[in-house]
């Protein structure tokens, strides 16, 4: 694992604020681990006392709901950061983190982080706009739940994935969600999504190889959303 000054995904998160004196301490602090895909980062009411900085990898963030079914509340790529909201609160973690794919990951403790916070305005603001970005998307995502159709919702989700995360060569959406996770993003139940999935199919909107996706008419799903 490369040291903190050197490593290039430090800057798209918070953690472009921080000088180099402070990078190498950082450093020093961080520890850093691989993630096998379907392993747990971190789980709902966990105290985890630090942030997850994601060097390579996605995972997912889930909220357990009451009828025990997890909903997929935000996907997390590199560069971003992990337990922010939590550490400043103080609070246990309200989201399990799951990768959905190979993933190396760095841990800073709390400690470390809060001392940057009493130094560093400028790397503070960044946190707290990231948090306000969070709940910005929350927000938009209720509002979604509430007034688009789940068509509507798988349009939008489809769409969001490739802008987000790219297409492979072949042209299907680089990351591969199941028909669970999908359903749990756009809030509906497995068999409706896989409904739904088969008449985009069916309607050329797009194109099922498998378990890959492949999004044939854009100019038409964006239409929809």
């Amino acid at each position: 694992m490369s040291k903190c000054e050197q490593c290039i995904v430090r800057e798209f998160s918070s953690l472009k604020a921080l000088n180099k004196d402070e990078l190498i301490k950082l450093a020093e602090c961080k520890t850093s681990r691989l993630v096998k895909k379907g392993e747990i980062i971190f789980e709902e009411g966990e105290n985890v006392n630090g942030i997850f900085c994601v060097k390579d990898g996605v995972c997912k963030l889930t909220k357990l709901s009451p009828n025990g079914k997890d909903h997929i509340v935000k996907l997390v790529t590199k560069g971003e950061l992990l337990g922010q909201r939590s550490m400043i609160s103080d609070e246990p973690v309200n989201l399990t983190a799951v990768a959905l794919e190979d993933m190396q990951v760095c841990f800073v403790p709390k400690s470390e982080i809060m001392g940057f916070f009493d130094k560093n305005n400028q790397f503070s603001m960044n946190v707290m706009k990231n948090i306000c970005g969070d709940l910005k998307e929350s927000d938009k995502q209720m509002v979604n739940m509430a007034q688009k159709t789940v068509k509507e919702r798988l349009a939008e989700t489809l769409l969001y994935l490739q802008d987000t995360f790219g297409k492979n060569e072949d042209d299907t959406l680089k990351i591969q969600l199941t028909r669970d996770e999908l359903a749990s993003m756009i809030g509906t139940a497995t068999e409706s999504c896989i409904r739904l999935l088969s008449d985009f199919n069916k309607s050329g909107l797009i194109e099922i190889k498998g378990k890959k996706i492949i999004l044939k008419d854009i100019p038409k799903l964006k239409k929809m959303v």
